[in-house]
């Protein structure tokens, strides 16, 4: 993982490039005033050289998807460089090229045992890359399988005893704190239980937020665990991000997979498609009934079309009730025509989508502003590129997950107990619900009628999504408020116009 920049002085030429996956940010603008970057967004808007404001354009895909999808960035006329990409700049001028894209699968051709081989040999050296660190390191351990997977094989190939770190704020038996104990014990780790009360995370809140350097409704949590691995003495944590984009663990893959085989529904009339989706969603009054009626209202019903529903926030017909001139889908839709589509590798696009956009602009964004926000450094074993490009490779019959990430779980062989292999998957869940319609209210409606008043929204309907959230509309849920509230503050606190 990497941003960094060269400036060549016999040639007078600057060289500006990011790393191949976008684990590390790196921003830029390019104007009159001249060439600017940052690994932040915030430094290049206070930097002096101009005024910048709001990038109106982004507003509908943000409020869709709670993040902005690279290269564009919620302030106007800032960039961000693309992950693979480098920029160069010389007399006055910039030119882009790219060195890397990960939506090139090449497919492989092995036996089952020898996928599994390999990709214990790829996530073992993977490991053993990342661990080398002159300060003192840990690893974040949920208990889940992809934290239980690095933090074994940390053990198997470091010589120190490991730190774990596993933050709960739930103490009754959906806590994972005992599946994060079962390991530390079985990798005789030097764990660390971290207990916090909701009470304590609300009162860290207003710190993240202030921490928060691009806006998304999803980084408090990380600022929260970073926070507390830090105070316990460590500079350096492992963590299992992109376990999942993968190995198949999100419920997007299996979606997607029951979708293909529906595509008969394509000889389906448009008319009466739509007429059924009504009747869903009528019956259905929830997101996910909203979401079929959208989906089976489509012209053609595949990957393409469905897939930038599988992560947002409104349907369409919601979100351009709630905003004016709102196209949410343009760079998705971008994103999505560029991923291969081979013969038995719909899992492999599926992953390539989620590493396109949930992946580099919700995930590793937030791990990077708000881990660096308390000078902790956090490295991801799951994304070398290396094992990247193997998993990608390979087909579908030998990813499928028909139990939890199975290709992951059969190539650790018996590193992991069953307990956790076989563990339901869950996670810690906070009171946001709660929080938003109690403690946090004043501070919430506060920034929802000042967002309201923005020129590109539709006031009343704004207005109109928090009394139907304090009404416990179905429909409306914490997440669906929250991230609004984050922009607004954000705005507010940047003074942008």
């Amino acid at each position: 993982m990497y941003a960094f920049a060269i400036y060549d002085t016999q040639e007078k030429k600057l060289l500006i490039a990011r790393d191949r996956l976008g684990v590390k940010p790196l921003y830029y603008y390019f104007g009159d005033e001249g060439f600017i970057f940052s690994s932040e967004i915030r430094p290049i808007i206070h930097s002096g050289i101009k005024t910048f404001s709001l990038n109106k354009e982004v507003i509908a895909e943000y409020a869709m998807y709670q993040t902005v999808l690279a290269p564009n960035t919620i302030i106007k006329g800032v960039k961000m460089l693309m992950p693979g990409h480098l920029l160069e700049f010389e007399n006055g001028k910039a030119s882009l090229s790219h060195y890397y894209s990960v939506n090139k699968i090449s497919t492989q051709d092995l036996s089952y045992k020898e996928t599994c081989d390999k990709v214990n040999e790829l996530l073992t050296l993977s490991v053993q890359r990342r661990l080398v660190a002159d300060v003192p390191f840990g690893a974040f351990l949920s208990g889940g399988i992809d934290s239980s997977a690095v933090v074994g094989l940390m053990s198997k190939v470091s010589s120190e005893k490991i730190q774990t770190f596993n933050v709960s704020f739930d103490e009754s038996e959906f806590s994972e704190a005992k599946y994060a104990k079962l390991i530390a014990k079985k990798f005789n780790t030097q764990h660390h239980e971290i207990k916090l009360t909701p009470n304590d995370f609300l009162k860290q809140l207003p710190e993240a937020l202030v921490a928060t350097d691009h806006p998304s409704g999803d980084g408090a949590n990380t600022y929260i665990v970073s926070k507390a691995t830090k105070n316990a003495g460590i500079t350096m944590a492992l963590s299992g991000i992109g376990g999942d984009e993968l190995f198949a663990g999100y419920d997007v893959f299996k979606r997607m997979n029951e979708l293909r085989k529906k595509s008969w529904l394509n000889a389906v009339p448009q008319i009466a498609r739509k007429t059924a989706g009504f009747v869903i969603q009528k019956q259905k009054r929830s997101v996910s009934g909203n979401k079929i009626n959208e989906l089976l209202s489509q012209e053609k019903i595949n990957f393409n079309s469905a897939y930038p529903l599988s992560r947002s926030l409104f349907t369409l017909k919601e979100l351009s009730a709630l905003l004016k001139n709102s196209n949410p889908f343009s760079q998705i839709e971008k994103i999505i025509s560029s991923v291969p589509q081979n013969e038995n590798h719909l899992l492999s696009a599926v992953s390539v989508a989620e590493i396109n956009t949930y992946l580099q602009n919700v995930l590793l964004r937030d791990t990077d502003q708000m881990s660096m926000s308390v000078a902790l450094e956090v490295r991801e074993p799951f994304l070398d590129y290396k094992l990247v490009e193997f998993v990608l490779g390979v087909n579908d019959e030998q990813k499928f997950p028909h139990t939890p990430k199975k290709l992951l779980t059969d190539s650790l062989g018996d590193l992991l107990p069953n307990e956790i292999v076989n563990r339901p998957k869950m996670g810690f869940t906070l009171p946001w619900k709660h929080w938003l319609k109690n403690e946090l209210k004043d501070f919430c409606e506060k920034n929802i009628f000042e967002f309201s008043e923005y020129d590109f929204c539709n006031k009343d309907e704004i207005q109109n999504l928090w009394k139907r959230f304090l009404n416990n509309d179905q429909t409306v849920t914490w997440s669906r408020i929250w991230h609004l509230v984050v922009l607004n503050n954000w705005i507010k606190e940047n003074k942008i116009e």
